[in-house]
C-alpha cells in the first residue's frame, strides 16, 4: 500500500547536530518544505527579538511552519507539558498570547497542548478541570487563526494520564462538548504502539477524527524501517479513511539526519 500524504519535519528531533535556527534550511535542503516544531523557547513568553530570530529562520529557510507546541515544561524532562498543572495556569495564558503571534505571522494551525504529568499532591480532578478550563482558553485564542488545539497520548510515564487513544478522544469531546472550537487528536503511531493500541484498528475506525499524524518506527523510535511497525500500510489506511493532512517526522534518526531520509527514496 501507498499514500500521497506529505511530509513534515520535527524540527525538535531532527537536525538536532544544528544549532535550532539552522534545521529549516537544512530540512528544506533534504527536500522538504515544511517542519514543525516543539515549543522552541526556554520560558513560555520570551522576548520580541527571540521571537523574530525564530519566525525569521522558517522564512528564511522557505518552509511552511505546519505545527508548533504549546509551553509544556521541561520537554524533554520531568513536566511532559503544563496544560493540567494549576500552579502553571498564568504561564499558559501568557503562551497563548505569543503563540498566537506566531500564527498570524506565519499561517501555522495546529498547536499540540501536551497534558503534563500528574503531580504529588494535587487532587487529579483538579488537574483534569485545569487541563479543560486551559483547552478551552486555548481554542478560544486560537480560533481567529484557524488554529486547532491536539490531545496527544504520549508514552513513557506512568504519570501521564493520556495513554491510548481512547483517551485522548475522551477529552476531546469533553472540550468539543464543552464548546471548544477546534480540539482535535494528535495520533502519533509510535507513542499509541508503545502503549499497547492496536494502531490498526485506531486508524481504521478514526482516521477522519485525527487532527494530526506524527510517525516513528517502534521499537527505539527510530526512522521507518528500523523498527517493525508498518507505516507505510498505517498511512495509507489513514489517508483512504479521511486523514488528509500532513505527517510529522518525529523520529530520533539512527545516525545524522540526512542519512535517515533513505527509507523515503527506497
Amino acid at each position: 500500500m501507498s499514500h500521497s500524504l506529505p511530509y513534515t519535519v520535527n524540527c525538535s528531533l531532527m537536525f538536532t547536530e544544528l544549532p535550532l535556527h539552522r534545521r529549516p534550511a537544512a530540512a528544506r535542503g533534504a527536500g522538504f518544505d515544511a517542519v514543525e516544531f516543539w515549543w522552541p523557547f526556554e520560558s513560555a513568553a520570551p522576548g520580541d527579538a527571540e521571537v523574530d530570530a525564530f519566525v525569521a529562520a522558517v522564512e528564511d529557510a522557505g518552509v511552511r511552519l505546519t505545527g508548533l507546541n504549546l509551553f509544556a515544561g521541561r520537554l524533554p524532562g520531568p513536566d511532559r507539558g503544563v496544560l493540567s498543572h494549576p500552579d502553571r495556569v498564568r504561564e499558559v495564558r501568557d503562551n497563548l498570547d505569543v503563540v498566537a503571534g506566531i500564527a498570524a505571522r506565519t499561517g501555522t494551525t495546529a498547536f499540540n497542548a501536551l497534558y503534563g504529568l500528574r503531580q504529588e499532591g494535587v487532587d487529579p480532578a483538579e488537574h483534569d478541570e485545569t487541563a479543560m478550563e486551559n483547552t478551552l482558553a486555548a481554542a478560544e485564542a486560537l480560533e481567529p487563526v484557524g488554529g486547532t488545539v491536539l490531545i496527544e497520548p504520549i508514552s513513557g510515564s506512568a504519570d501521564y494520564p493520556l495513554i491510548t487513544a481512547a483517551d485522548g478522544r475522551a477529552f476531546v469531546a469533553a472540550a468539543a462538548k464543552a464548546g471548544a472550537a477546534r480540539v482535535a487528536l494528535l495520533a502519533d503511531f509510535y507513542h499509541l504502539a508503545v502503549n499497547g493500541d492496536d494502531v490498526a484498528a485506531v486508524v481504521r475506525d478514526h482516521a477522519a477524527e485525527f487532527g494530526h499524524v506524527q510517525i516513528a518506527d517502534a521499537p527505539g523510535r527510530g526512522e521507518p524501517g528500523s523498527g517493525q511497525l508498518p507505516l507505510t500500510d498505517l498511512l495509507a489506511a489513514a489517508q483512504e479513511g479521511g486523514y488528509a493532512g500532513h505527517v510529522g517526522l518525529e523520529y530520533k534518526p539512527t545516525g545524522a539526519t540526512a542519512d535517515s531520509f533513505a527509507w523515503l527514496r527506497g
